[in-house]
């Protein structure tokens, strides 16, 4: 049972759908980057664009972003970036 102060963790390097059913986002630690962006959508599929965040260029560090997703985590990653995700599935 996974902790809902804490999460699952997400690492990415490239854009994808890791959670596909709705979830709770509690936040992303990004690990390096070069000038690297993140788009975070509610959608369980690449084809919808149901941004809830504009282009974030994030620095290294925690970071705070809570949010319930209803359909599912995606993220667009640009540039070069390694950040994990913290996400709660639902349902």
């Amino acid at each position: 049972m996974l902790n809902r102060r804490h999460g699952m963790p997400i690492n990415a390097i490239a854009s994808a759908v890791p959670i596909a059913r709705p979830c709770l986002l509690l936040g992303f630690y990004v690990n390096s980057t070069s000038s690297g962006t993140l788009v975070i959508h509610d959608s369980a599929s690449a084809s919808t664009n149901n941004a809830i965040s504009g282009t974030i260029t994030p620095a290294i560090g925690y970071h705070h972003f809570p949010a319930s997703l209803g359909a599912g985590l995606r993220f667009v990653v640009g540039a070069t970036i390694n950040v994990t995700f913290f996400a709660i599935p639902i349902g």
